[in-house]
Formats: structure tokens, C-alpha cells, sequence
């Protein structure tokens, strides 16, 4: 019996007759590029730096560490649950983006949607998280600490009931994985879903997590002035960076085609509200996680958060019915939508820092904004087919802004914050300040990237024969119905 792996007759042997030793190594040799022995070496490479890199980890627990306290446990289940419900709301974005676009793209807006979390986790795990959370390179505007993050939990972080590095890294990547998926939503139903890939990519990798420094790392947010710059749970940092860099491609594209004729705005209905209103749902008790978990510990104000972040949920959903209902004659179940969706914006930034009437109002205000922000946008010539640059982008910016308007330093002193409240115009520039920050950074960074993967690929839109077609048979070759026959796609 023999266990050579070329054949002593010199015929080059089939896989067919090859013995269980001998058929791997053929069939890696039948692949092109795999076919000389210095290919087989770099390859036999991979499972010895993959071996290096888990004895570099799994050294990191060698440290003798104390009993798990109850405070310990507590916190860091707590915000693992929050994570869970901040990726579970990626769902909810697939459900309203898909049920508000047409049927013929239902595919390509669900992959999108599933996709990019994956590259999201991907890429903020190999250099996001450390150019958010890092050391300081620039103090104040730019951090860094190599690639990858260190899982190690130290016996200080047990006895002082912090948080783990693998579950904080889990939560803050569910909220990169947020920023990308709202760009979807405005470059929806034309926009080619390899170059919409590569731009998550960089997004999620460097563009997100210098902006998130500047405030969750001690950035330079955090000392303008005598007081700090307030996102609680990123009304800035995330939902308007994400709108403002899905309103760049939005623009870079162009208008779907019938969306504008003869110079006058034609509605182009989705193809399933029961999904969208769904997902609106799905959204709503994801926010659970995001406004809550963003108090980082499970303390007595996670349920002051809970209860903030509803009021204003409820708040922007009257809002927006009752003003849609005057200014179209019916209540519009997509405004609806939006309107709860913009309430959850509008109280992100200051869901620990409003009062509950305070929450309440914030909200109310924010549905009857998003209602006026897409009549104005579709007036511009702005194609945003679900809403999203109005809920996240312009609710973004008023519910950080508000915070400098009436809010209260709640979990402190509880002294005035806001103008309207006592608290001097101060609190109120800061936030204005924080937010052309964010909108400057993103139109610039994300114009730049749009504009360079648009010019490596050949433009970022699909061609006008796809976009008729639909993007599920010309970008995926499949529909999502495909048992029912399309009618008015």
C-alpha cells in the first residue's frame, strides 16, 4: 500500500482514481493558481497564521481572574440583549425599505440589506473599532490601536463591573451596521449592488468611526466650551451621518426614471405596506436596544430611556398622521411610518437628557418635520424613495438640536440645559456645532468615495434597461415573487 502522492506511473491520475490521501491535494492542484508547490506553500501558510493568531488570543485570558460579581453579570448581559435587538433591527429597515420600493427590486433590497451587516461586523472588526475607541495619533480628531481589537477581560473590569471587550465591540459594530443600512434606503431601486457594497465597506471602516470619535472616544466634541457636545445614542453620529452619506449618492444618481415628469413629482407606490408596517414595528422595539443598551450598564436609568424613547415614538406618529391628513385629506400609512420613525430619531440624542413631556413634544415635533422634509425633498429633485435622508438626516439634526433647546442634565444635578429651559444659549451652539460637523465631514468623505468607486467601476448606477427590468433579475437573477405574475411594477 502506498501513500505517495504522485502516481510511479508518471500518468497524471484522475480525481476519479484517486485514494483518500491522494484526492485533496489533486483536486487543490486542479485549481488554477494552486497547481506549483510554491502555491501549496503560501497555502499551508494560512493554518499556521491562523494557529498564531488564536494562541495570541486565547493568551489573553491566561489571567487569574476574580469571582463574577451580580453588577458584572448584570451589565454585560443587559447590553448583550440590547445588541441582539439593535442587529434584529436590521429586519425591520429590510421590511420598510422592501414593502415602500416595487416588487422588482424586492430582492436586490433585501440582500443589500442582509449584506451589509455582514461587511459592516467585517470591517469594523479588522480597523473600525480600533479608529473609534483607540489611542489618540491626532488628539482630539483621530485615534488609532492597530488592527483588530483584544478580547482580553482584565480582573479590573470584573471587580468594577465593566464591560467586556467582545460584548462592547458587538454593540458598537450593530450600530455601524445601522449607518450603512439608512445609506440603502436612498440609493434604492438603482444603484449597482457591488459598487453599493464597496461603499459600505469604507463607511463602515473609516468614515463612521472617525466621526464617532470625536465624541464616544473624548474627542474634540468633548471640550468645546465649558460644556460637551450631547448624543446619547447618536441621532448625529449615526442616523445623520448615514443619511447624509446615502443623500450623496442619492444626488451622484440621479431620480429613478418616472419619478419626474414633465417636470412635476409622480408617486411611485410601494409594493407592500403589511412588510413595511412590519418592519416599522420591528424598528420600534429594536430602538430598545439602541436608546437604552447606549446607557452601558443596567443601572435605574435604562427604563427612564425605555420610557422616553416611547413617548416620543408615540409623539412623532400623531404628529406626522395629523399633518398628513391635512395636507392630503387622508391619514397616509407611509407617513405613519415615518412618523414613528422620526419620534425615535428626534429622541436618540437626548433620550437620558429630555423629560418626558419634554420626549413627547420632541417627537410630535419630529413627525410633522418629516412630513414637510419629503415633500421638499421630492421639490428638489431628490429621489429618496423610502424617506430615510427625512427621518434620520433632518429628524438626526433636530433631535440632536432640541438637546440645546430643553434639555436637562437628568442623570447629574439635574440643572438646565437648554435655552428654553434656563439653561443659556451654550448647551445650544454646542449642538449646532456637532451637527455641521457631522454633515460637513460626511458630504465630504462620502462624495469622495461615491466619486472614486463610481470612476473605478464605471458609475454606480445600473443601466436603464436593468432599472426598467428590475434589479432582482438584472443584479440577482431571481424575484421574490416568483409565483405571481408582476402587475404594475
Amino acid at each position: 500500500m502506498t501513500t505517495a502522492l504522485n502516481s510511479p506511473s508518471g500518468r497524471r491520475k484522475a480525481l476519479q482514481e484517486a485514494s483518500l490521501l491522494e484526492g485533496p491535494m489533486l483536486l487543490l492542484k486542479s485549481i488554477r493558481g494552486f497547481r506549483t508547490n510554491r502555491s501549496l506553500l503560501w497555502l499551508a501558510c494560512v493554518p499556521v497564521a491562523l494557529f498564531g493568531l488564536g494562541i495570541f488570543n486565547l493568551s489573553a485570558f491566561a489571567e487569574e481572574l476574580p469571582e463574577l460579581n451580580a453588577a458584572f453579570l448584570a451589565n454585560n448581559l443587559w447590553l448583550l440583549v440590547a445588541t441582539i435587538l439593535v442587529i434584529f433591527m436590521n429586519a425591520g429597515f429590510a421590511m420598510v425599505e422592501a414593502g415602500m420600493c416595487r416588487q422588482k427590486n424586492a430582492v436586490n433590497i433585501l440582500a443589500k440589506n442582509l449584506f451589509v451587516f455582514a461587511l459592516a461586523v467585517t470591517a469594523y472588526w479588522i480597523i473600525g473599532y480600533s479608529l473609534m475607541y483607540g489611542g489618540s495619533v491626532v488628539d482630539g480628531w483621530l485615534y488609532f490601536k492597530g488592527l483588530f481589537f483584544d478580547p482580553a477581560v482584565s480582573a479590573e473590569t470584573i471587580s468594577e463591573a465593566g464591560l467586556v471587550p467582545t460584548v462592547d465591540f458587538l454593540f458598537q459594530a450593530a450600530f455601524a451596521g445601522t449607518a450603512a443600512t439608512i445609506v440603502s434606503g436612498l440609493v434604492a431601486e438603482r444603484v449597482k449592488f457591488g459598487e453599493f457594497v464597496v461603499f459600505a465597506l469604507v463607511l463602515t471602516a473609516v468614515i463612521y468611526p472617525i466621526a464617532g470619535s470625536w465624541e464616544w472616544n473624548g474627542g474634540w466634541l468633548n471640550s468645546v466650551g465649558n460644556k460637551e457636545f450631547i448624543d446619547f445614542a447618536g441621532s448625529s453620529i449615526v442616523h445623520s451621518v448615514g443619511a447624509w452619506a446615502g443623500l450623496v449618492g442619492a444626488m451622484l444618481l440621479g431620480p429613478r426614471i418616472g419619478k419626474y415628469v414633465d417636470g412635476r413629482t409622480q408617486a411611485i407606490p410601494g409594493h407592500n405596506m403589511a412588510i413595511a408596517t412590519l418592519g416599522a414595528l420591528i424598528l420600534w422595539i429594536g430602538w430598545y436596544g439602541f436608546n437604552p443598551g447606549s446607557q452601558l450598564a443596567m443601572d435605574q436609568w435604562v427604563p427612564y430611556v425605555a420610557v422616553t424613547t416611547t413617548l416620543a415614538a408615540a409623539g412623532g406618529a400623531i404628529g406626522a398622521t395629523v399633518v398628513s391628513t391635512m395636507t392630503s385629506g387622508k391619514p397616509d400609512l407611509t407617513m405613519i411610518i415615518n412618523g414613528i420613525l422620526a419620534g425615535l430619531v428626534s429622541i436618540t440624542a437626548g433620550c437620558g437628557n429630555l423629560t418626558m413631556v419634554g420626549s413627547w413634544v420632541a417627537g410630535l415635533i419630529g413627525g410633522v418635520i418629516v412630513v414637510f422634509s419629503v415633500a421638499a425633498l421630492d421639490s428638489a429633485g431628490i429621489d429618496d424613495p423610502v424617506g430615510a435622508f427625512s427621518v434620520h438626516g433632518v429628524c438626526g439634526v433636530w433631535g440632536t438640536l432640541v438637546v440645546g433647546l430643553w434639555g436637562f442634565d437628568i442623570q447629574g444635578d439635574g440643572s438646565p440645559l437648554g435655552l428654553l429651559v434656563g439653561g443659556g444659549i451654550e448647551q445650544l451652539g454646542i449642538q449646532a456645532l456637532g451637527c455641521a460637523a457631522y454633515a460637513i465631514w460626511a458630504l465630504v468623505t462620502c462624495w469622495i468615495a461615491w466619486s472614486i468607486i463610481g470612476g473605478l467601476f464605471g458609475g454606480i448606477r445600473v443601466s436603464e434597461e436593468e432599472e426598467t427590468m428590475g434589479l432582482d433579475i438584472g443584479e440577482h437573477g431571481m424575484e421574490a415573487y416568483p409565483d405571481f405574475a408582476s402587475s404594475g411594477n
